[in-house]
């Protein structure tokens, strides 16, 4: 790379990060004389112009200073990423004592990890996980409420009740359908409804011949089921502490803002869609396929807890700190993960007998 593409690269890190701080669009002045000061302004307004050029920056109106686009901000994160890798969250030993504490309460320890994600990045954070993963079956009643339709309702140990219709392609009889559930209840009662979707199923499916193609059908329409209730459900932080940044003194950016916390059905697929690292994934501007969401970013790291997989992260103004709040997610995830696997924690409910073999 060229002396003169790397000094414009740090012009556009020197921008970025003076927006970051004072939400106000940026002057050759200013990086000059507080950044890189061994460069003359004329060659940073040289150097900003081929930015703006380039798509990174743009100046809102002639005699103001620029401001970074989306793919500005994306640019950053690359430049600024091997120091992200080498930065590192120094709060673990006080999550993982908490976690440790409250092993025998998923929901506790996750309400703990939403407060300390808003407490350190100044974020709305968030935790999304299967709503009904942890939970174990204790009973599954399935009724005929017509000659196609199924009503699937599982009992959990938590004391919830989930039922779902399921249209079927084959008629059942009554007989039929009670020796059916009596069999999986003999066989899946007690376990956790995510061994019981990722399993289970599968080694009962595996053993059953070719002549019993009933049971086959209904384990597929069971298993149906089961994912569409278990479902992700996305738990926010209950503090609005996030809403004193200035970009949210307009009230319309907070409605805007409000209204994305409703749809967690496309923030979970976005999360999903978007999933390409194993440490953290940034979400911004035009990859939230909605307009209106352009200038705001998501932070999230995909976790597990006891094998089950999840996300956790922050949402915030495009302009966030992310020096900052890049590792806090990073590490918090993979502490998580670290955690239960290594059997430090147990699961809820360890007294019963629940995973065979």
């Amino acid at each position: 790379m060229k002396k003169s593409e790397i000094r414009e690269l740090e012009v556009l890190k020197s921008l970025v990060e003076d927006f970051i701080l004072t939400k106000e669009a940026v002057a050759s002045k200013v990086i000059c004389e507080d950044y890189i000061t061994d460069i003359s302004s004329a060659t940073i307004r040289n150097d900003l112009a081929r930015l703006e050029k380039k798509g990174y920056i743009y100046q809102p109106h002639t005699s103001a200073g620029r401001i970074p686009t989306t793919m500005g901000f994306r640019k950053y994160l690359d430049l600024i990423s091997s120091e992200v890798d080498k930065a590192s969250y120094d709060k673990t030993d006080i999550l993982q004592s908490m976690l440790i504490q409250n092993y025998r309460d998923i929901p506790l320890s996750l309400y703990y990890i939403k407060q300390l994600l808003a407490k350190e990045t100044d974020q709305l954070s968030f935790v999304a996980e299967p709503e009904i993963s942890y939970d174990c079956l204790s009973k599954l009643d399935v009724f005929k409420i017509g000659k196609n339709k199924l009503l699937f309702v599982l009992s959990l140990d938590s004391g919830m009740d989930k039922t779902i219709i399921i249209k079927t392609d084959y008629d059942i009889s009554e007989d039929q359908l009670k020796v059916l559930v009596r069999y999986l209840n003999d066989e899946l009662t007690g376990l956790r409804i995510y061994d019981i979707i990722n399993k289970y199923l599968d080694e009962i499916s595996d053993i059953i011949t070719e002549d019993n193609k009933l049971l086959r059908y209904f384990l597929k329409e069971f298993h149906n089921a089961l994912i569409d209730l278990n479902s992700f459900y996305i738990h926010f932080d209950g503090s609005i502490e996030f809403l004193n940044q200035t970009e949210f003194d307009n009230k319309n950016n907070i409605l805007i803002f409000l209204e994305m916390m409703q749809r967690h059905d496309i923030l979970v697929s976005l999360m999903q869609k978007n999933l390409v690292s194993e440490d953290y994934n940034v979400i911004m501007g035009e990859a939230f396929s909605n307009p209106e969401w352009s200038g705001l970013s998501m932070i999230y790291s995909r976790y597990e807890i006891f094998g089950i997989p999840a996300y956790l992260g922050v949402i915030g103004p495009v302009a966030m700190n992310y020096k900052k709040n890049l590792p806090i997610v990073r590490d918090i995830a993979k502490l998580i993960t670290e955690t239960t696997k290594r059997g430090m924690m147990v699961v809820r409910n360890e007294e019963k007998d629940k995973y065979k073999g």
